[in-house]
């Protein structure tokens, strides 16, 4: 039996005791000697280490619940929402844009946004229409898509670094009838101006040049400079249940997909980070993220449209400035993601980099390897990692600043958060079930996939999906802790530890499985990028050819010992070589030193067996990398100019890769 349920059996014999007349301190000490017995000092250890967290996680999800209640009794919208902020303080700055220092109030974005509402409303788009926004960071951004939905427009959020096939797909995907795009990316446009079809409206923003857009298209600033800057008339009746906008994932494998974000979802991931982190109405916020992403757009913008937070919008994250913009600006708060925090680790040491007035960091994608020299250089009192996709019903945080740790659940009171980690085939990201039909829950140290319930009547645990009902399709799992639930499934394997703290293992298909044994990308990444003081590496898992031999094959070769040494060739290239691409601008890296540092680091398996010096590794508009196009090219010479190495096991080091050993590795004959 657990260890609660042993407690709350003692708890039954307290009140026996009681009933036949024992004393007190008997009847207690009874009591609490049946619960040590029974194995209830892990519990009370439990209590005594994870009460405090689990108790303010507990707060701040009743918090939530309580204002999205609330919100939901008033019929309340996100545009609702920023109208209470407008008139508590007006005349406060709400945003600040790095690029040209132009700061706008709350009164300023207010008048915009309703320009745009009432321009659009006159132009006959009704509520459910769908317009795409294709422009850099900056105020107009946030101000277009809040003016967009107080007339019931939903925004499709472009990617401003897609191009071409890319580009296309997002907007006729969204089902937009006008698209709206930075001047700045006019030539992007006028790329793909013929496929999208005769019937899209054109608006430019920004910069205007009638030479350099396509011939239709219409120069948006002066037409909201000529519209009515009062609240729109023809409101529409919509509610927290109602699409807000779209936001697109990254596409590292794939076309992106369109999330739908409810007006409950944003509220919900905006909220969580201010409960969450204390964030106070005087915290000022350093976004220097895509406004297209949701951690840019609501973790960040969402602050200052529903607590009245001032945020500093940065056009492009620049490594280089980040620690004078926080000083600048007096930035209390500032937001990572993916590989942010290694780029600013391999900056030069400057004086500005701890004379800034930040208190807390948030974002995900912090590596272990350097959080606490992150938070020791720079002087960081708290990091609030978190993880949790756009459309996801499974977010976790981590409240405590647990070095590593993306969040954690409850082990005393795992049910009043409904997310699980399930046994999964990692080949396959299916989860594993039992004879009954159920999935498998993981205990702690065990790997799985990460699930969250579904319940469509709960703005916690909804899931409203994609454009696409067949990409929402695969997402949702059936049978999954009882018979007759839904539940989301993440595609992300994390790892609990007895204390109920959860850790980022792998994206699904981040691992491969070599000589035995599963190789963790992440890790392998961590460690290589550390060697090589925080350079760009991505490391993962390529085909061999020829390796897929059946073993059946085996029984018809002659004699025992030539089944050996074909068992011994096949078994040398069981599963998928390690690779890793380097970012070698310089042409410095020296092969030969990098394994000798890699052998104090890595166990054989994990030590890559290829490598690849780049230029520069790809990474999407949110800094993660890509890989997509690394894998499919392999460690094929034809494939690629870059310098190839092989990790020789006889003469034990890298050797470079040519055409010749290339093929001699695919007929099997160099030792893997």
């Amino acid at each position: 039996m657990h260890p609660a349920g042993v407690c709350a059996a003692s708890l039954g014999s307290l009140g026996l005791l009681r009933f036949l007349g024992a004393p007190w301190p008997w009847s207690l000490a009874a009591t609490f000697g049946v619960c040590l017995g029974g194995g209830g000092w892990r519990l009370l250890r439990l209590l005594f280490r994870t009460a405090p967290r689990d108790l303010f996680g507990l707060a701040v999800l009743l918090r939530v619940k309580y204002e999205l209640r609330r919100h939901q009794k008033a019929k309340s919208t996100v545009p609702k929402m920023f109208q209470d902020v407008v008139r508590r303080h007006p005349d406060k700055t709400a945003l600040i844009y790095e690029a040209t220092g132009e700061r706008w109030s709350f009164r300023r974005l207010d008048e915009y946004s309703n320009a745009v509402g009432n321009y659009f409303q006159h132009q006959g788009f009704l509520p459910g229409d769908v317009i795409a926004v294709f422009m850099e960071s900056r105020p107009e951004f946030v101000g277009l898509w809040l003016g967009m939905a107080k007339i019931g427009v939903e925004a499709a959020l472009i990617n401003f670094n897609l191009r071409l096939d890319s580009l296309v797909y997002c907007v006729t995907t969204s089902g937009a009838k006008a698209v709206i795009f930075g001047g700045e990316l006019s030539a992007a446009v006028c790329e793909v101006n013929g496929m999208l079809g005769k019937n899209m409206a054109k608006f430019c923003s920004g910069e205007y040049n009638p030479d350099a857009v396509p011939a239709e298209t219409r120069h948006l600033d002066p037409l909201l400079s000529a519209a009515a800057t009062s609240p729109p008339t023809q409101v529409p009746l919509k509610g927290l249940d109602d699409r807000l906008f779209y936001i697109y994932t990254s596409g590292t494998t794939g076309m992106p997909k369109a999330a739908i974000v409810v007006h409950s979802r944003y509220y919900r991931i905006a909220a969580f980070g201010y409960y969450a982190y204390r964030m106070r109405p005087e915290d000022v916020v350093y976004d220097c993220l895509p406004l297209y992403h949701s951690a840019g757009n609501i973790m960040g913008v969402g602050q200052c449209l529903l607590h009245g937070l001032t945020v500093v919008i940065r056009k492009k994250f620049s490594a280089s400035r980040f620690w004078d913009d926080c000083a600048k600006y007096r930035c209390t708060i500032i937001q990572y993601i993916g590989e942010i925090c290694r780029y600013l680790l391999n900056q030069p040491v400057r004086e500005c980099e701890t004379r800034h007035c930040v208190r807390l960091a948030v974002g995900n994608g912090l590596r272990p390897t350097i959080w606490q020299d992150f938070t020791k250089r720079f002087r960081i009192k708290q990091i609030g990692e978190f993880y949790g996709a756009t459309e996801c019903n499974c977010s976790i945080a981590n409240l405590d600043g647990k070095v590593g740790a993306c969040g954690f659940n409850s082990r005393i009171l795992p049910n009043f958060y409904p997310i699980r980690l399930v046994k999964v085939n990692e080949d396959t990201m299916e989860p594993v079930r039992d004879s009954g039909g159920l999935c498998i829950p993981c205990g702690p140290g065990e790997p799985g996939l990460l699930v969250g319930q579904i319940d469509q009547r709960d703005p916690l645990r909804r899931f409203d999906g994609y454009v696409s009902p067949s990409a929402t399709s695969k997402k949702i799992a059936r049978d999954v802790l009882r018979k007759g639930d839904q539940a989301y499934l993440s595609g992300d394997v994390l790892v609990m530890d007895e204390l109920g703290y959860m850790y980022f293992k792998d994206r699904g298909g981040d691992t491969f499985r070599w000589r035995g044994e599963n190789v963790s990308t992440t890790e392998v990444e961590g460690t290589l990028s550390r060697v090589l003081d925080q350079t760009d590496v991505a490391v993962y898992g390529v085909e061999v050819p020829g390796k897929r031999r059946r073993r059946r094959g085996f029984r018809r070769a002659g004699g025992k010992r030539a089944r050996r040494q074909l068992g011994r060739v096949v078994a040398g290239v069981e599963g998928k070589a390690g690779m890793a691409a380097i970012a070698d601008p310089e042409a410095k890296l020296d092969p030969k030193v990098l394994y000798q540092e890699l052998q104090k680091v890595l166990p054989p398996y994990a030590r890559p067996v290829f490598l690849r010096l780049l230029p520069q590794v790809d990474t999407t508009g949110t800094f993660k990398i890509q890989k997509t196009r690394l894998q499919s090219e392999g460690f094929d010479p034809h494939q690629s100019s870059d310098r190839l190495y092989f990790l020789d096991a006889k003469l034990g080091k890298y050797v470079p890769l040519d055409q010749r050993l290339y093929q001699r590795i695919c007929a099997g004959k160099a030792a893997l």
